[in-house]
């Protein structure tokens, strides 16, 4: 009977990103859930395929044959005392750092734990038996499939990462209808890691941007490293307010991504070197998915792929690995940073006259913030209005994007503001956040160089804009219930912040519309440090507050120009050329 590979999704990539990876040597043990694993391996003249009955030698058996070949060797078999038979090998391997990787099938994971004969509990080894242990998906959707690849690439990685060793996967089986039927291994994406001692891959004539999420201070040598390598590529360097690049090629992409029109600038990139922690502007993030794809440079080394395009590692500091690429010829290119630059300030010219809300809120402070000050933002509305507009250059910023709580963002900016009393500390949060993070006001250590917004509109007001999925299906009244959480915490009231500020000794400036805010700011941005730290609360509309990032997202007001983007995001540029030779 003739039959090809296995309809087991998993199974397809697993065995098409071991052939990429050129790993072929493979020692099986009998067993039905890795069945279809073992069918497909035997029909494929790539793989070199050894038989052994005895799961715990099988694994040993790896262990020779890795040390001698210094080549991967996938040991395979079924669940149960089967697999638990690998742990002494597998702890061999461990110490001695071999690249053995083993592939064990199981029924489902629903059955853990229910009685299901030969189903055991996998998901704790311990510690001294593998690297890393990899729970493959059960295949819906396409979503999986990615998922499947990305973890899989993970997997045959660390195998040789930081001087190799075992690596365990666990991979569902189809169930007991088999079918190879398969005549051909899908194409996957392949992620590759280098280090310093590799042979570095070329970068040729290639639109490339820097992606930089947020970061610790830059140093010098850094700042140098970057700004070369941008003038020898003729690339940018994109940032957001977490990013704290100021250099030459610096771009605060935000305010571009957040249009509702597709711009080449974004969408038409070949290389996107992603470097930095947590991105805080997801519509940037989102909109940067469309580059051909990613190199993520970090010296963690981990497979961080924000933007579901990583085809690269590069685990080393971001430094060397610009420094490595880079080459000073003193003819810099500056035509990509122009574009994205020009179109920013188009951009600008076009701001409308805004609401009073707190991207208001942000364009008006933004503008007027102390030389040399530092301010810290909240996340959600907070961050993504403020990183709409440009700070002042010598005004560097904060926000807690590791985890993008909100339980302690006003507690981060105190603590930063311990660090130099002569320095200005600006913050600015919504009413939630502020209310959660309330009680640091009152430690003793606050300075009178804090100086802090709230801005209170009586709600998580990011669940009140259109399109998001609160006001699709439940709309204004019902989200504010219990999704945005309104009615807490005084429902506005113009006295609990004031008494429970001014008691604590600050300073309390109000506002509710733009005269009052035009008054109080004078005041809060005052550049010489004040008797008293400073709390400047802002009452608004949240309706207000969601037409503003409405109105942020239409600044592109050339309707020609909007109706050729929209043909050319619909029809593509063969689709224009064939259109353009029916119309002649």
């Amino acid at each position: 009977m003739s039959y090809y590979y296995s309809t087991n999704v998993n199974v397809q990539v697993l065995m098409a990103l071991l052939k990429e990876h050129q790993i072929r040597k493979v020692i099986a043990s009998p067993g039905t859930t890795n069945l279809e694993f073992m069918a497909s391996l035997q029909q494929d003249d790539f793989f070199e395929v050894f038989s052994c009955v005895d799961e715990r030698s099988a694994a040993y058996m790896a262990c020779g044959l890795a040390a001698e070949t210094g080549e991967p060797v996938v040991i395979t078999c079924t669940e149960a005392t089967a697999s638990r038979n690998y742990y002494s090998g597998m702890t061999e391997a461990y110490h001695r750092k071999l690249p053995v990787l083993a592939v064990t099938g199981l029924h489902e994971y629903s059955y853990v734990g229910h009685l299901e004969p030969q189903v055991i509990d996998r998901s704790v080894s311990p510690n001294d038996s593998m690297r890393r242990k990899i729970n493959l998906p059960v295949i819906k959707d396409e979503n999986d499939v990615k998922q499947s690849e990305l973890l899989i690439n993970t997997a045959i990685l660390e195998l040789k990462r930081h001087g190799g060793g075992p690596v365990h996967i666990n991979m569902p089986w189809g169930g007991p209808k088999f079918d190879f039927s398969v005549r051909n291994l899908p194409s996957v994406r392949v992620i590759h890691r280098f280090t310093l001692d590799d042979v570095l891959p070329e970068l040729k004539n290639e639109r490339i941007a820097v992606v930089c999420g947020s970061h610790k201070e830059w140093s010098e040598r850094q700042r140098k490293a970057i700004d070369t390598f941008c003038g020898t590529y003729d690339a940018v360097v994109f940032c957001d307010h977490g990013s704290k690049y100021y250099g030459k090629y610096r771009v605060q992409a935000s305010l571009i991504a957040y249009q509702k029109l597709n711009y080449d600038i974004l969408q038409n990139i070949d290389i996107v070197i992603h470097i930095g922690e947590e991105i805080g502007d997801d519509t940037f993030s989102k909109k940067i998915r469309a580059a051909k794809q990613t190199w993520r440079v970090s010296p963690d080394g981990e497979i961080r792929d924000t933007f579901k395009n990583l085809s690269k590692v590069f685990e080393m500091q971001e430094h060397q690995f610009f420094e490595v690429y880079a080459k000073a010829t003193g003819n810099e290119k500056d035509t990509y940073y122009k574009e994205c630059i020009a179109l920013s300030k188009k951009l600008k010219e076009n701001l409308p006259e805004l609401p009073f809300s707190s991207i208001y809120v942000a364009a008006k402070v933004s503008a007027g913030l102390p030389e040399n000050s530092v301010i810290h933002f909240g996340v959600s509305d907070s961050i993504r209005a403020w990183n709409l507009f440009e700070l002042p250059a010598t005004v560097r910023s904060s926000c807690n994007l590791g985890c993008r709580g909100i339980d302690g963002c006003v507690s981060a900016l105190i603590g930063a503001s311990f660090a130099d009393r002569n320095k200005l500390y600006f913050g600015v949060v919504g009413d939630l956040t502020f209310f959660y993070d309330m009680n640091s006001l009152g430690n003793r250590h606050v300075g009178n160089n804090l100086r802090l917004i709230v801005v209170n509109n009586d709600g998580g007001n990011i669940f009140r804009h259109n399109g998001h999925p609160s006001q699709v299906w439940l709309g204004f009244d019902e989200a504010n219930k219990y999704i945005a959480a309104a009615g807490h915490f005084g429902k506005k009231s113009p006295d609990l912040v004031k008494n429970y500020a001014e008691n604590l000794g600050f300073e309390y400036l109000t506002a509710s519309n733009t005269a009052e805010f035009g008054k109080a700011l004078e005041r809060f941005v005052t550049p010489e440090l004040t008797e008293k730290p400073m709390l400047f609360e802002i009452f608004t509309e949240s309706k207000n507050d969601s037409n503003a990032f409405q109105m942020m997202a239409n600044l592109d007001l050339d309707v020609k120009g909007q109706a050729k983007a929209v043909i050319k995001q619909v029809l593509g540029e063969k689709g224009i050329a064939t259109l353009r030779k029916i119309i002649k």
